[in-house]
């Protein structure tokens, strides 16, 4: 029995009422109770995939496959920030299969780029949460619209990766079907999703800052100890001997010319590999002003080396551009292409040229007339493979030319990364 006040009557309308109260409370218990099932559906998710999948792009693949299969979906696009705020996307589970922007069947599986990319940056209204969009929607680009009727798009998900300073990018989910409570339900485990996955991608940018740094701390430090060896050793050493044949000339005036020649060029020789280990040293600590340019560190390796034999070395150095920092690697294999002709060629003369590629690139090549190289020694030693490893570490391109009694050129050719090609050896035929 229910116990009314005095004075006031139980109506029809007093009753409807309270059902209609009693209804929306029991659908805002479910609703609440449904979200609570899905955001802890979303951190299991994040937490089994994070255990799984070992780096980043295996949790994202696994991540998009499970939101289209839960959601009953067709695709899953990821579209990534950079640090210059340029939108760009990364991957995509589209019908069944994995796309990536690098894939010949990208441009098919994945709206325009440039449409989509410009509308992601520039929307920037409701991006702190899920928004919705029909197929027909005005808030996103012509070209855009087109592809999902084209494709039988009827609603699409898009959920930002944002975190309380900053956006890393988004989430975006495309479905066949556009019914309200469909859409609702998707938008819900979208949202929650997305939680979880721009935790997990903050934290791997994280944890992939703090690896680079490591590695550059321990390179810094393996940098510093090989300064350190070659001071204590070869340049000291170096000083030693230069000090030992300055005493020898000092002490012993009036030798044979070709003796007195001999002790020159190896008081030359002692004091040009001194400075080169000061070099050395130099580079493996942080760069000096007034480095000594491209140009003259030719001229000075054509000089010392060309006091060492007797054929002739012709130098030609055009105007060349500013590399950055790579002119310690030039040198290098400059020496060393000059120092195998000298050794090995047999030749008649030895041609070294530096000049500009376009004004913005580098052609370095020196060449010999001699008997050229073996093919079984073509890639052996020491040598070849420094030049490889110094060229590929600039990004440029080292081509050895070489044929039977037709001399050896070895070229180096660098330009800047939209222009350069891979490193490569040929052999002429």
């Amino acid at each position: 029995m229910f116990d009314i006040p005095s004075g006031r009557t139980v109506t029809t309308r007093t009753v409807d009422e309270l059902e209609r109260e009693l209804a929306a409370a029991i659908d805002q218990e479910r609703r609440a109770d449904c979200m609570a099932r899905i955001q802890t559906d979303a951190v299991q998710l994040a937490l089994d995939l994070v255990v799984r999948e070992t780096d980043i792009d295996g949790f994202f693949r696994a991540f998009t496959k499970t939101l289209v299969e839960e959601c009953e979906s067709r695709a899953c696009g990821v579209w990534l920030l950079d640090d210059d705020s340029r939108c760009e996307p990364w991957m995509a589970f589209v019908d069944g299969q994995f796309h990536t922007r690098d894939a010949a069947e990208w441009d098919a599986a994945a709206p325009p780029r440039e449409a989509m990319s410009a509308h992601l940056v520039s929307y920037v209204d409701g991006w702190k949460q899920t928004v919705e969009y029909l197929p027909d929607d005005s808030r996103l680009p012509e070209s855009v619209r087109a592809f999902n009727r084209a494709h039988g798009i009827g609603s699409l998900q898009v959920a930002p990766l944002a975190l309380p300073t900053r956006n890393l990018g988004w989430i975006v989910l495309a479905s066949a079907d556009a019914q309200a409570c469909e859409t609702t339900w998707r938008s819900a485990v979208l949202d929650a999703t997305a939680k979880q996955a721009t935790l997990t991608l903050h934290q791997n940018t994280l944890a992939e800052q703090s690896r680079r740094e490591a590695r550059r701390q321990a390179a810094l430090e393996e940098r510093n100890r090989l300064a350190r060896d070659i001071h204590d050793t070869l340049t000291q050493g170096f000083a030693a001997i230069l000090m030992q044949l300055q005493g020898a000339q000092r002490s012993a005036p009036s030798l044979p010319p070709q003796v007195t020649a001999a002790l020159e060029t190896a008081v030359d020789l002692a004091r040009s590999h001194m400075v080169e280990a000061r070099r050395s040293v130099g580079a493996l600590r942080p760069a000096e002003a007034g480095a000594e340019t491209l140009p003259d560190a030719l001229r000075r390796i054509v000089a010392t080396t060309q006091s060492t034999t007797d054929i002739p070395i012709q130098l030609t150095v055009n105007e060349l551009p500013t590399l950055g920092g790579m002119e310690r690697d030039v040198v290098g294999i400059a020496q060393e292409a000059l120092t195998n002709a000298v050794r090995h060629s047999r030749g008649q003369a030895i041609a070294v040229k530096a000049s500009a590629v376009r004004s913005i690139g580098l052609r370095l090549s020196v060449s010999d007339n001699g008997r050229g190289i073996a093919g079984e020694h073509r890639a052996r030693g020491f040598g070849m493979t420094s030049m490889q490893e110094r060229a590929e570490r600039i990004g440029a391109s080292l081509t050895i030319v070489t044929a039977p009694r037709a001399g050896t050129e070895v070229v180096l050719a660098w330009e800047p990364p939209s222009f350069s090609i891979p490193v490569k050896v040929d052999a002429a035929s």
